[in-house]
């Protein structure tokens, strides 16, 4: 009788460590989010769906301003909040990178971008130079600073925070970082065009990623391809005034504004598709490079350890030294 309990016994810990050890396939999964859409694949024994959508969730209640509330909704208003550990994170980052770039990157335009019709609240006034003189007084991130216990310091109590132009790279950095815990080593998120990529992809090659060429279209995404790349782990993220603009009556207005003048950036560059460790670097420093100048953008990026570049203008094609090799 003991022999027999002791076989049974074992048989249950063989089967029970078969089931711990279920083989990994690929899941895909895509839908809308954040007035974007997603697709996502990985690699895992298990279906992390519900996981992802709840870390979506999270970036949403903390950073959204088109949520009004949210954690920064709440800071954008005044109210008494202190920063969690995903707003202290990208208010850190963009700290950085508005340093980097010479204040070219920056949330705190926020004020701006809605009088001029591309933010989270529509003013329905006309810029003049005295409106934008006025608000220009609230913006910059390099006079605001955070505590050791959370709270954020603003210049001044009109200032607001928009972290659109990095938050997309970051929600993909922290679905990739997720997946990594629970075992994942090859996936692909891309939200809202921003990707986060690691290992391979389902055929066990390196992940090809498509990049769009410049082309005006403000109703609807055109996809014609420009290039095509391997461009390994790590962020890559595109950013082109030539889906986000719109028409007025002194013509044509794009949506990247910038911080100095308070009016549409007007540059060379058509769009800038940057690769970095990470998503959210690569977000922020595309939306950067849509505030400068071609030659200026290269100069920026040379001093960046690990951020590379493909810049377009309406003539040329400039990539930085370590951009990967284009694909034909």
């Amino acid at each position: 009788m003991t022999h027999f309990f002791k076989h049974t016994a074992y048989i249950l810990v063989l089967l029970t460590l078969v089931g711990c050890t279920a083989p990994q396939r690929y899941h895909t999964m895509e839908g809308a989010v954040w007035n974007t859409t997603y697709h996502i694949t990985y690699q895992a024994s298990v279906n992390l769906d519900d996981s992802v959508r709840a870390l979506m969730k999270q970036v949403e209640l903390s950073l959204s301003p088109f949520n009004k509330n949210s954690l920064i909704s709440q800071i954008n208003r005044g109210d008494s909040a202190t920063a969690d550990t995903l707003l202290r994170r990208i208010f850190l980052a963009s700290k950085d990178v508005n340093l980097r770039s010479n204040g070219a990157f920056d949330p705190t335009v926020a004020p701006l971008v809605n009088l001029w019709g591309f933010g989270y609240r529509k003013t329905g006034i006309e810029p003049t130079r005295t409106s934008l003189d006025s608000i220009l007084e609230y913006v910059g991130i390099a006079q605001c600073s955070i505590t050791p216990d959370g709270y954020i310091v603003k210049k001044h109590p009109s200032t607001e925070f928009n972290f659109s132009a990095i938050t997309k790279g970051y929600g993909c950095d922290l679905i990739g970082e997720m997946l990594q815990r629970h075992g994942c080593e090859n996936f692909m998120v891309e939200i809202g065009g921003e990707i986060a990529l690691a290992g391979v992809n389902p055929r066990g090659k390196s992940w090809r990623i498509m990049v769009d060429a410049p082309i005006d279209n403000d109703t609807a995404v055109v996809h014609e391809r420009m290039a095509v790349i391997e461009p390994g782990s790590g962020g890559i993220a595109t950013s082109g005034n030539y889906r986000n603009y719109r028409q007025t009556s002194e013509g044509k207005i794009w949506h990247t504004i910038s911080p100095v003048t308070g009016s549409p950036a007007h540059t060379d560059l058509l769009s800038a598709t940057v690769i970095a460790p990470n998503a959210m670097l690569a977000d922020a420093y595309a939306t950067s490079c849509m505030a400068m100048d071609c030659a200026d953008a290269v100069k920026m990026l040379s001093e960046v350890n690990g951020v590379e570049a493909l810049l377009v203008t309406a003539d040329t094609i400039v990539t930085t030294p370590g951009f990967p090799e284009i694909i034909k």
